[in-house]
């Protein structure tokens, strides 16, 4: 980690407190890459002083890097084993994606009452980049560029019709789809057909103000990420043997 071990000498006492937060906000970043590309798998287990000595750095910013993740639900943290990374379940996940779905849903219905305006264009323009790249990531198959542009992207759209503690609500919600997503997306062989690209559309609709198609889309959207859920658990039913069961009917009995 290129810059870490910078500026960790000298200097008055202001300094150096700036300087361990931020080499703790960087580990918390570069761990929380790792966790999103999956390398770092789920119930990977590792200590304080693992982490310290592969980036080079004391141990105190990469403690509160790690107890950081660990509030941000990523890492599940033992007294006396270290970390781990958190285990996500399918059940897990589809709850991820009704919470989201329910709170935009809010957001929508709260957006500048019946006749909302259209954001401003420079606003806009950092977002249609965005949804480009992840669009044309989508399209390629391409889950590592997808995954750094679809959260950019929906970071960018939140903080034009939200608050922050909404945005970074979200935001959670989302690294966490992906931290159980990716490692079984890597191994799908129908990859490409089950990655969401209607980022431009999401963006096309705010830019009318056009709440319905806004909710269309991002209907859609979840409506996708639930319905490969649902996939991945009658795969994982078929490979332990056991009979495939609707899921709305085991929740109605």
């Amino acid at each position: 980690m290129p810059g870490y071990g910078s500026g960790s000498g000298g200097g008055n006492g202001g300094t150096s407190a700036v300087t361990r937060s931020t080499l703790r906000q960087q580990i918390a970043d570069a761990l929380r890459d790792e966790v999103l590309a999956g390398r770092m798998q789920p119930g990977q287990e590792f200590t304080v002083k693992e982490i310290a000595d592969q980036y080079g750095v004391s141990a105190t910013p990469v403690r509160e890097a790690l107890v950081d993740l660990s509030a941000q639900g990523l890492l599940d943290s033992d007294q006396h084993r270290g970390f781990k990374v958190h285990q996500f379940s399918v059940d897990d996940y589809r709850t991820m994606v009704e919470t989201r779905s329910m709170v935009v849903e809010a957001i929508l219905g709260h957006m500048a009452g019946d006749r909302p305006c259209p954001p401003a264009p420079q606003a806009v323009l950092s977002i249609r980049r965005r949804a480009e790249e992840a669009s044309r990531a989508a399209r390629a198959g391409d889950l590592d560029i997808l995954v750094g542009y679809d959260l950019r992207f929906w970071r960018e759209l939140g903080a034009l019709v939200a608050n922050r503690y909404l945005c970074d609500f979200l935001h959670r919600l989302r690294v966490q789809g992906w931290v159980f997503a990716v490692p079984f997306l890597r191994a799908d062989p129908e990859l490409p057909a089950w990655l969401w690209g209607g980022h431009q559309d999401v963006v096309d609709a705010v830019t009318r103000a056009d709440k319905a198609a806004v909710r269309a889309v991002i209907r859609a959207y979840n409506d996708q990420a639930l319905a490969w859920a649902d996939r991945l658990e009658r795969r994982y039913r078929r490979e332990q043997g056991r009979p495939d069961e609707d899921r709305r009917g085991r929740q109605e009995r």
